[in-house]
């Protein structure tokens, strides 16, 4: 014995996993597209400075350096502050 409703409720469910399913697809296919760009974007840049590999390079590591300083001060400070706003809760 089959209940229409059920039968309705779960047919709307496939054409919705259907929909999602093409979203989903859509939204990689997007993504992709837009890391593209952004790398065509990059690269004319780069070439517009006329920048050696070398040079890029050393760029990307000393970025790189700055980067990984810029997170170890930034944990150190959490770590610092966290004692404060426990004790701040407490009181």
């Amino acid at each position: 014995m089959t209940n229409p409703k059920i039968e309705k409720v779960k047919a709307e469910i496939d054409k919705t996993k259907a929909k999602i399913s093409e979203f989903q697809a859509k939204l990689r296919a997007l993504e992709r597209q837009k890391t593209d760009l952004e790398n065509e974007q990059i690269v004319a840049l780069v070439r517009s400075e006329r920048i050696s590999d070398a040079e890029l390079s050393a760029l990307m590591k000393s970025l790189h350096r700055e980067e990984s300083a810029e997170v170890r001060v930034s944990e150190r400070i959490t770590r610092q502050e966290e004692p404060r706003n426990a004790n701040f809760d407490e009181n």
